[in-house]
């Protein structure tokens, strides 16, 4: 036997501490009775209650809650195999882990604030494979494409600024690992979601767009930061904040480069979402495109569905709350 919900579990301590409580109710009402009375004349005053069954009618009251809580608890046993199909979209997510996504533009720092987004768009994914990849001067797969949800998000946890050793933003070698790790899959289902402030210090990432179009690949972008730009803060060996500096010990700014990102949407058919504070575009990336895209069948497979039994415990619950009504508690005199 198993149990669906076993939240409910805690339930049981609130009839421990109801039974608890009648026991010392019951010896506080004996005490009191003892101090109104004689013995004697007690016993004549109480002739006509029956105490036992009282005790009884609690106990089934008792009873009544457990078989409930059980009830709440989905019990399960006995299950037939039934084969589940899958339908979805492949998408990758590449995410720029380089210094300049360290920046406070957007709280706490672009990077961290991606990271969470990310984390509430799977959350609205049914059946749909994901992947990461991490990227600044070159590019690398992170967790390959998995419907293992949990696992992504462990993946992407593992991301910080140091994964990639190489310095600098490459939106290519992105684009290239992208492309690659789609190869296999049918056209019209492949999306690959670019997450980055668009200073690229290669180029060549319009070249590679277009080669992803020819693939069957939508690129959805998300611009992060602002045009303004933003200072670089990051942590010395004694652990005190400071702004990245170049070479020539020049503090580095960063800023958003909306056109590359809005052109390499554009040459694939996707779409260009600006982040905000209030809306970080990922939300609105699925609402009004990913949510309606076609999707493929997946690979189906057998799932176990455990027989429900809870109609049993609610049914005994039942009848012992009719036998409670039932018992009487005086005596014929």
């Amino acid at each position: 036997m198993k149990f669906a919900e076993t939240y409910y579990l805690g339930g049981f301590w609130v009839i421990l501490a109801l039974g608890l409580f009648f026991i010392w109710a019951f010896k506080e009402k004996k005490q009191l009775l003892a101090k109104f009375a004689d013995k004697n004349l007690l016993e004549n005053l109480t002739s006509l209650v029956n105490f036992k069954a009282i005790k009884i009618k609690f106990l089934l009251i008792l009873l009544v809650a457990v078989l409930s809580i059980i009830a709440l608890m989905r019990p399960q046993w006995g299950f037939k195999w039934r084969e589940v199909k899958r339908e979805g979209i492949d998408i990758l997510i590449a995410l720029d882990t380089s210094k300049s996504m360290l920046a406070e533009d957007i709280r706490p720092n672009r990077l961290s604030r991606s990271k969470m987004a990310i984390k509430d768009l799977v959350e609205k994914l049914k059946g749909d494979r994901v992947g990461l990849i991490a990227f600044s001067g070159s590019a690398y797969l992170q967790c390959p494409l998995t419907s293992d949800y949990d696992g992504f998000r462990l993946s992407l946890d593992d991301l910080n600024t140091d994964t990639i050793p190489r310095g600098g933003t490459s939106i290519s070698e992105a684009l290239r690992v992208a492309i690659k790790s789609l190869a296999e899959i049918d056209k019209k289902y492949k999306v690959l979601i670019l997450i980055t402030d668009g200073e690229d210090h290669q180029g060549g990432a319009l070249k590679l767009a277009k080669k992803a179009l020819k693939e069957g690949i939508k690129i959805f972008s998300v611009g992060i930061g602002t045009k303004e730009g933003e200072l670089i803060q990051t942590y010395n060996q004694a652990g005190k904040k400071t702004f990245l500096k170049d070479k020539n010990e020049n503090v580095v700014k960063t800023r958003l480069n909306e056109e590359i990102l809005q052109n390499i949407a554009l040459t694939t058919g996707g779409m260009y979402v600006r982040s905000a504070l209030a809306d970080f575009g990922l939300d609105t990336i699925y609402r009004k495109r990913l949510k309606n895209m076609e999707k493929r069948e997946l690979k189906s497979k057998m799932v176990k569905f455990y027989h429900e039994r809870f109609q049993i415990f609610i049914a005994l619950a039942i009848l012992a709350l009719m036998t409670e009504q039932l018992i009487r508690v005086g005596k014929k005199s």
